[in-house]
């Protein structure tokens, strides 16, 4: 026994002795130490979380704008392939903006020149013959044609055609092309 003179042989701990072998196996960590762990794996966690939502976000902007191009580009291309004369097919002096009866998707008076595509306007995207592309009804195009000079040539004798689509976040993208009279 362990009396008042005697000490005791190994380290008393809230009254409970433990040996130097049991000292070593008491590992472990603090309270304070989990709630730093904690606090500091919170805030990691949710910097991350934040950095993909901004980045998905958007990629869906990019999707939208490629999209928005990609009409642009078709519909300006669907123009330019269009012929450019002082003369419509009937005779009668051409003028900018369309003939009466004519519209982009009829069969029986369709575009049939560069100008006639002035004022052209469409909220969702249609094919040539009228019917709507899956996933395209919430974009719009419009189209302004207008006499422009471009170096030697004349006002006369070119067009400046514009094309701009938005799609549905509301950013317009614009394509311009320029068309030269080659015949009278």
């Amino acid at each position: 026994m362990c009396g008042a003179s005697e000490r005791p042989r190994f380290g008393l701990r809230f009254g409970v002795r433990f040996s130097p072998a049991a000292r070593r196996r008491q590992r472990g960590v603090t309270l304070v130490e989990i709630v730093m762990f904690v606090l500091i794996v919170g805030i990691a966690v949710s910097a991350v979380l934040g950095t993909l939502a901004l980045t998905g976000g958007r990629s869906a902007d990019a999707l939208v704008q490629r999209q928005a191009l990609a009409i642009a580009e078709s519909l300006l291309q669907e123009i330019e392939a269009q012929p450019f004369t002082a003369l419509s097919p009937d005779g009668t002096a051409e003028a900018i903006g369309p003939e009466p009866g004519e519209s982009r998707s009829s069969s029986t008076t369709p575009f049939n020149h560069v100008n006639d595509y002035h004022g052209y306007a469409i909220n969702g995207i249609v094919a040539l013959d009228g019917g709507a592309i899956a996933g395209l009804e919430s974009y719009g195009a419009s189209v302004t044609v207008s006499a422009q000079a471009l170096g030697n040539i004349p006002a006369s004798e070119g067009l400046l055609i514009r094309v701009t689509v938005t799609g549905p976040g509301g950013t317009p993208v614009s394509l311009t092309g320029f068309r030269a009279r080659l015949a009278p």
